[in-house]
């Protein structure tokens, strides 16, 4: 269990990052406050990515386990 959550932690930090930061430059642009806005979105999308990826994660690995016996 401890794996799966430092597994999420780190993943969420890096996929959430990566995608607000891709997402805010195409549909706002780099403006001065847009280190402010990227922190602020990238903080909200952690809070969610986080309970997905322990909850759905699970579901999705026993799926791929599936499909690829």
């Amino acid at each position: 269990m401890k794996h799966r959550i430092a597994f999420a932690l780190i993943m969420g930090i890096v996929t959430t990052g990566i995608i607000s930061f891709t997402l805010l430059s195409i549909n706002v642009g780099f403006s001065p406050r847009f280190p402010v806005i990227w922190l602020r979105s990238w903080g909200i999308a952690y809070l969610v990515v986080i309970p997905a990826i322990l909850l759905i994660g699970p579901k999705v690995q026993h799926l791929v386990d599936r499909m690829l016996r």
